[in-house]
């Protein structure tokens, strides 16, 4: 019995790691127990993937529960109208299934973002995405003719407060922030900080141009906090203490946070 046990384990842990589609196997989910900070193993590895197959910002694949995977099941939780823990338990586990079905059904284009709320013009965020064109990385697409309105909308929530996974005039995070605006344009960036930090090309600061995306490395290593770039030194983003407002690249905060400029206009 002993090492039927041994063995049977062994053949679940193989899945588990082969698993194509990233998803925890029938076998583990039968088992399963609840994932939360500080738990380590196979089973917090394919969490991991998973989310950072759907757009959440996980930095490091290691197969330990730390802060940066506590957020994004936060993030995800919040997006899937589920009790935000930050644990993953058996619901959150299911649409995390769910989530990545959908995901490879759509061909890997998007994120789900069920329950992320609606525009205030009466478009509903989840139809503003459908009829974006999904931006490709490396290679500048935004129009210089329409940067002037790119602004002027992003210039419109000005004051609207910062909330970690808000992606909606109610409420933005930086990069919710910079998808809505360019929603709204036709064009669907990425929705975290560190996957927007791939488009474009980069670029000096004294290169920048209106229109173009700035990035700082704040709560985290590497692109974790973004905006766009004004011009004049100036870029608009949503600060996670005052909310959607406009600041000064050379200010001594950001200075020290600047990650880099990527050139996105045409």
């Amino acid at each position: 019995m002993r090492e039927w046990r041994v063995w049977r384990k062994r053949i679940v842990s193989a899945a588990v790691l082969g698993c194509a589609g990233l998803l925890l196997t029938v076998n583990t989910a039968l088992a399963f127990t609840n994932l939360q900070k500080n738990s380590r193993g196979p089973e917090v590895l394919q969490v991991q993937k998973c989310l950072k197959a759907l757009g959440y910002s996980i930095p490091e694949l290691d197969g330990v529960f730390g802060n940066s995977t506590y957020r994004a099941v936060m993030a995800f939780q919040r997006s899937n109208k589920i009790k935000i823990t930050g644990v993953v338990d058996k619901k959150t586990y299911n649409a995390l299934q769910v989530a990545r079905r959908n995901f490879e059904l759509n061909g890997g284009l998007e994120r789900e973002t069920a329950g992320s709320g609606r525009a205030d013009d009466g478009d509903s965020w989840q139809d503003m995405k459908g009829s974006a064109v999904n931006v490709p990385e490396s290679q500048p697409f935004l129009l210089r003719d329409n940067v002037p309105n790119v602004i002027r909308t992003a210039k419109k929530y000005i004051g609207v407060p910062y909330k970690f996974g808000g992606d909606t005039p109610k409420a933005f995070d930086c990069s919710g922030y910079l998808q809505y605006v360019f929603a709204r344009h036709g064009m669907n960036l990425p929705r975290t900080a560190d996957l927007q930090f791939k488009l474009g090309r980069s670029v000096p600061a004294s290169r920048l141009e209106a229109g173009d995306l700035v990035f700082f490395s704040t709560y985290e290593p590497g692109a974790s906090h973004c905006g766009i770039y004004l011009g004049n030194g100036e870029f608009i983003h949503a600060s996670s203490s005052k909310g959607v407002r406009v600041d000064k690249l050379n200010d001594d905060y950001w200075k020290a946070k600047y990650y880099g400029g990527k050139h996105i206009v045409k």
